[in-house]
This record gives structure tokens, C-alpha cells and sequence, in this order.
């Protein structure tokens, strides 16, 4: 399961032994992780269909789509210098490689959350009700960064309420439980609890649309010395977003394969789909990337992290880790940028000139 934000991130990266970024040099070879999810799981299918073969070797190289079944796992490991890229959220992406010290390229934006994360409770309550209420939900996790959000706008903040941290993996039999009253979760929890009685949606993504991220981020100075890389996996994304969009047979085919991989059905996997706002056109993503709102998410996302102490080891200051957005924009320390989101080969992607 993914988006799960660490506070230990650092020390667990420690603790595998950092040895920095996978090394900056001209290479034919490369390996990028991935975990489940909707956004996500294509690709999974890149890797078994054969489109990434495809397109590695148009540029004569390889590359290894590998999953890993522990999301942060994944994280870690590609900090750690044993990946050259791995699917994460805007908000691990701070929080951990560039938290870290990594140079960290969003080369892909590939979605966000819209409805697939959502605060949950029992009975016919509002955000004013759950004063005082323990809320079970998996802590310092994107679900944390939606309550906090959603509280703020309800003129709230966290210490009207307690956080009782809860796994993903017991989320749904807690929430059964009489003592949980309140909870907040990702899909497709979401949809299993919702199925409960007297269970009411008060808040999800799609209240702040934009904000929680999917992304395939790459070593910043890997993808410098190998443009390559990065022309192979964005027309690899693409390719695959033109055969999964629409509902013509092979769309639905390749979306079956993907649902099954995911432990759903074909309509599961659409259900998730449905909440989840997919950039299947690379324009799409590229005026994403490059509208100013950007800019303002990853305000609150980095206030989140050093609110919480997990905004890399040691920050001083919300502004220690700098982060780089289109037209030469930034936020933070310009002399310790870490965090890039450059729309280029997504751009090439869009005006077809892979």
C-alpha cells in the first residue's frame, strides 16, 4: 500500500546504509520501483506487456521496472542509491530523498488524488463534531496531511482532535469496532468501509484537488547525464496511457490486467479510476506542472512535513530544502534545491518529438 510518509525516514535510511545517489555517469543501464496502486499500476503493465522493452530499446538502453511490495521500502531504497527512479507522492518525495539530501526530478506527474482519500465517520457528524474525538488514521501519512487540511479549512487545528495511529493493514476491522467513531484512509478502504452502515464521507482529495500527487521522480543527476532514460520511460508512460484510456477492447483489456495485478476486477479498478484524476494526455500534465497552483501545494506540503518534524533530518527552517518549479521559480534555500518538477520530457511527449 502506498503514501506513507515516515518519521524515522531518515534514520531508516540510515539504518540500510546511504551511500548516496545512484552513481551520475553516462550508463545503458538502468532500475526504477514501483508499489501498488490505481495511478500506479501501469507500470507494472509497461513492464509485462513490453512496451517498456520497446522503448528502451529505441534508445539503446535498458531498463528494469521492479515492484516492491513496501512502499516507503521503495522510497528508501532509491535514496539509498539502489534505483534510479520510483513512484512516489509529492509528499514522501520532500520528505525523504530530497529530505535527504537526494536532487529529486519529478519527471512524471502522472495523477492525483481526487476522492481516493477521505475522512470518515459514524453517524451524522460534521468536522465541529469530531472536537475531542480520537481519529484512527495511519500517522504522518497523506491521510494525516488531508485531516490537517481539512480541519484548517473548518477553522480547526489538530489539537481539537487526537491521532490514533492505525496501519492500513487493520484500518477496516478498527473501524468496525464500536470504540472507532472517526477514521481516515485511502482506496480502496475507502470503498470497504463506506459499505458499512451508518458510515458517512465528510471530507476526501477531491475538496483539495491537486494537492496529493502521484509521480514518478528520478536522481536528478542520472537523468542529466542520461536524457535517454528519461525520453524511454515517458513515451513507455504515454504509450501506455493512450491503450488504457477510453473503453474500446484493448483499453479494457489492459486495464483488466492491471486490475488483477492490483488484487480487483476490471470494474474495482475502475471504481478507483473514477477518483483519481489519471493525466492521460502529457499536455494536460505539462499545464499542471506549470500552473502557479503548484506552487502553492507544495507550500502547505512542506509546512505539513516541518510542522510534523519530517521535513528531512535536522531542518532548521521550513526553507532549508529548496525546491525548483517551471519559468525558474522556487521555494525555499536556492543554494540547496532538492525537489525539481521539470515538465521537458513530458513537453516532448506532448508536441511528439520522442
Amino acid at each position: 500500500m502506498k503514501r506513507i510518509a515516515t518519521m524515522i525516514a531518515a534514520a531508516g535510511i540510515a539504518a540500510i546504509g546511504l551511500t548516496g545517489p545512484a552513481l551520475a555517469e553516462k550508463k545503458d543501464s538502468f532500475k526504477v520501483a514501483w508499489s501498488i496502486y490505481v495511478g500506479w499500476m501501469p507500470w507494472g503493465y509497461m513492464s509485462d506487456s513490453g512496451i517498456m522493452k520497446k522503448w528502451a530499446d529505441k534508445y539503446g538502453i535498458s531498463v528494469e521496472i521492479v515492484q516492491i511490495n513496501d512502499y516507503i521500502e521503495s522510497i528508501n531504497q532509491y535514496t539509498a542509491g539502489g534505483f534510479d527512479g520510483v513512484s512516489a507522492t509529492n509528499m514522501d518525495t520532500l520528505s525523504i530523498p530530497a529530505g535527504g539530501g537526494i536532487d529529486t526530478t519529478a519527471l512524471i506527474v502522472g495523477d492525483f488524488s481526487n476522492g481516493n482519500d477521505a475522512v470518515l465517520v459514524k453517524g451524522d457528524k460534521s468536522f465541529a463534531d469530531l472536537k475531542g474525538t480520537p481519529i484512527n488514521l495511519v500517522e504522518l501519512s497523506v491521510s494525516h496531511y488531508l485531516l490537517a487540511r481539512g480541519l484548517e479549512n473548518a477553522g480547526m487545528a489538530e489539537a481539537d482532535i487526537s491521532v490514533v495511529n492505525t496501519s492500513d493493514a487493520d484500518m477496516v476491522a478498527a473501524f468496525a469496532s464500536p470504540d472507532v467513531t472517526a477514521a481516515v484512509t485511502w482506496n480502496p478502504l475507502v470503498f470497504t468501509i463506506m459499505e458499512m452502515p451508518d458510515v458517512k464521507k465528510i471530507y476526501d482529495s477531491s475538496d483539495i484537488p491537486g494537492e496529493i500527487i502521484d509521480l514518478m521522480v528520478v536522481n536528478t543527476e542520472t537523468l542529466a547525464d542520461n536524457p535517454d532514460f528519461g525520453k524511454a520511460l515517458v513515451g513507455a508512460w504515454y504509450e501506455t496511457m493512450t491503450l488504457m484510456a477510453g473503453n474500446t477492447e484493448e483499453a479494457k483489456a489492459a486495464r483488466s490486467a492491471m486490475a488483477a495485478a492490483s488484487g480487483t476486477d476490471l470494474a474495482g479498478y475502475d471504481a478507483q479510476l473514477a477518483t483519481t484524476k489519471m493525466f492521460y494526455d502529457p499536455a494536460d500534465a505539462v499545464a499542471f506542472t506549470k500552473d502557479a497552483q503548484l506552487i502553492q501545494t507544495m507550500d502547505f506540503v512542506r509546512k505539513f512535513l516541518f510542522d510534523h518534524g519530517i521535513l528531512g533530518e535536522g531542518a532548521q527552517s521550513v526553507d532549508d530544502i529548496g525546491m525548483a518549479f517551471p519559468g525558474g521559480k522556487t521555494l525555499g534555500d536556492t543554494g540547496n534545491i532538492k525537489f525539481r518538477f521539470d515538465p521537458g520530457y513530458m513537453e516532448m511527449a506532448a508536441e511528439g518529438k520522442l
